[in-house]
């Protein structure tokens, strides 16, 4: 999920003459795939990494809907073509005309393959640039060994197309092949059917049977090592962080199992995941067969395995029905988050989920201060050529949940969980609308029960700014426990020590530190700090927010720890509110900038470009 990406990359797009409905073409898109689109792509391309780049060819094969046109149109940026060809009627490649539109900054440029008749498969033969949005290439000390390079991919939410000239839209389904080379002493893993047992000769070689999205295309090269979980389920990473990473995950087996019991049967095959280096910018992407981590999750306590059970809940909601647009975008996030709090019930019990939902809820109120009303929908029905089109991608998170929370409370668990099982087993490997979430709805649900929901009410929830006070907040027993220690600690009528806080979970503590950020002093954050060791805490959630909330209160000491932890640390989520916070005083402004000088290089592109935004040299 790159939150940075979609604030940009929201579309109104859908399966043109092939959809029961009519919609316009995806705007972010070139492709006309209501007159051809494509369903299986074959990838042979060799890594060069002192030329940061993926040389060789893309295989389309097509479906041709428009029996007059002969044009293809593809997205791209910033990849070399060196030539295209069509496969004739008797198997023979043969030489295809082609053009390169205007480069956008945002779209990058349409590749026009002219062809002289309906050919079924078109090959393009080219190099990435060193540039491209959607890989990095990090140097080997930008890795855990310091001794290997390191690349992955983030394709999400219109940058394959800088690795891959395709139809670069949610819309568009296909599945893939793939045989990729790599410097020796390099493993590839890709969003497909991976070998723990492979060996790379001949090149790795990759099958994704089930049709994808263009953004779940993925790739990572580097120095791994494997370890199964379970019966289906297994981890890469770094040599040294592999030990860690099996520890962490361990539970993962029994997250599909919870979730197949809830939402049906796990129609992927394997789940494995990659735990990335750090640069990785955000928490997971969930690329089918291989979810995508950040090495932040790992705490040595498994208490952050909530991100695992959402990427994993993807395989349903987003990777099986997919938005079909970036319009869309809440009926990934929105269904992902909820089915997130269903499986962390099914496994760790109904306070736990409770106790995290409460905080995700709280997190959105806190959201809302900084948005414009306009921002706040989760379905905008301004035309895309308004900036009010685009509703912000983060609160789609929880006011998505919310939403379908409210709905389960009033039909009964028993009915909503029949309907969600439903809407996915009826919309398998489709790209859906919001409009068609809501026709199945009301003939599913609603129709059954009007007094579920009003129109009027279902349309403030999709169409209307926050949250509507017909929303049911979550109250957690443990957490509603902390708010008095939280008034009388900051009030001094409470002390450190009185709090009894060892006991505490990582919930209990992020919600505490989110209460007083901004409330304490220095000393009340030294006092804490000694107590408790935050500063040097390996939970990546707590100290983010023990980091801020110093920053806030102007507790310098924690500069080593802080330093070190922006050094190290990459995602977004983590390093850019940090920054902004530092940025509001002369005094820390100036030590961020000397740190940021030296982090910087660390970073994704994606990050730089926020942590820039942040530090206002944009």
């Amino acid at each position: 999920m790159n939150k940075s990406t979609l604030l940009r990359a929201s579309t109104a797009a859908f399966l043109g003459a092939w959809s029961a409905y009519a919609f316009a073409l995806d705007p972010l898109s070139y492709a006309k795939y209501d007159q051809v689109k494509t369903t299986a792509l074959h990838l042979d391309l060799k890594a060069d990494f002192a030329k940061k780049s993926l040389d060789g060819y893309a295989e389309l094969t097509l479906d041709w809907l428009d029996k007059k046109a002969t044009t293809l149109d593809l997205d791209t940026r910033e990849l070399t073509i060196s030539k295209i060809e069509a496969q004739d009627a008797k198997g023979a490649w043969r030489k295809a005309d082609y053009s390169l539109g205007k480069f956008d900054e945002e779209k990058g440029q349409p590749l026009h393959v002219k062809l002289p008749d309906q050919q079924k498969k078109v090959r393009i033969h080219y190099r990435t640039a060193p540039t491209a949005t959607a890989l990095q290439w990090l140097q080997p000390v930008q890795t855990m060994s310091g001794k290997h390079p390191f690349m992955f991919s983030q394709s999400q939410a219109i940058n394959a197309r800088s690795w891959v000239p395709i139809q670069d839209t949610p819309a568009v389904r296909f599945t893939y092949s793939a045989r990729i080379e790599a410097p020796q002493g390099l493993r590839v893993v890709m969003s497909a059917d991976n070998d723990m047992k492979a060996t790379g000769k001949g090149g790795w070689k990759f099958n994704m049977p089930q049709p994808i999205p263009s953004y779940l295309l993925a790739i990572g090269i580097g120095e791994l090592e494997a370890r199964t979980l379970g019966g289906r389920t297994g981890v890469y990473a770094e040599p040294q962080r592999i030990k860690a990473a099996e520890y962490e995950l361990a539970d993962t087996e029994k997250m599909v199992e919870a979730a197949e019991k809830l939402y049906g049967p796990y129609r992927w095959g394997r789940y494995d995941m990659l735990v990335l280096p750090p640069s990785f910018p955000i928490g997971g992407m969930e690329n089918p067969r291989l979810t995508f981590l950040t090495p932040t999750m790992i705490a040595g306590d498994r208490s952050l395995v909530d991100l695992i059970a959402h990427e994993l809940a993807h395989s349903w909601s987003g990777n099986l029905v997919t938005n079909a647009s970036w319009k869309h975008w809440w009926l990934n996030e929105g269904f992902t988050t909820y089915v997130t709090t269903r499986i962390l019930e099914e496994i760790y019990g109904k306070e736990v989920a409770l106790m995290n939902l409460q905080l995700e809820q709280e997190e959105a109120l806190e959201m809302l201060k900084d948005l414009p009303p306009a921002k706040q929908a989760l379905v905008s029905r301004q035309p895309d050529t308004s900036a009010e089109y685009y509703p912000d991608t983060s609160l789609a998170y929880p006011k998505g949940a919310w939403f379908l929370h409210t709905l389960e409370q009033r039909a009964g668990r028993a009915a909503f969980d029949t309907f969600l099982r439903g809407w996915f087993d009826g919309h398998a490997f489709q790209s859906v609308t919001n409009d068609q979430f809501l026709d199945y709805l009301r003939k599913n649900l609603l129709a059954k029960n009007p007094k579920i929901m009003s129109e009027a009410e279902l349309d403030e929830w999709i169409y209307g700014p926050g949250i509507p006070q017909s929303g049911q907040r979550a109250v957690s027993q443990r957490l509603a426990q902390l708010n008095a220690s939280i008034d009388g600690w900051i009030k001094g009528t409470v002390s450190t020590d009185q709090l009894k806080a060892r006991d505490w979970n990582a919930a209990e503590w992020m919600k505490f530190l989110n209460d007083i950020d901004n409330k304490a002093d220095a000393k009340k954050l030294a006092e804490l700090d000694r107590a408790y060791g935050l500063a040097n805490t390996r939970n990546n959630e707590v100290a983010f927010r023990f980091y801020r909330a110093s920053v806030h209160a102007g507790y310098r000491a924690v500069r080593p720890q802080l330093e070190a932890f922006l050094m190290s640390v990459g995602r977004q989520k983590f390093v850019v509110p940090l920054y902004a916070a530092l940025r509001e005083k002369p005094d820390d402004r100036a030590w961020a900038e000397g740190i940021y000088k030296k982090a910087r290089e660390r970073y994704h592109p994606e990050t730089q470009s926020s942590v820039d935004k942040a530090m206002g040299k944009q």
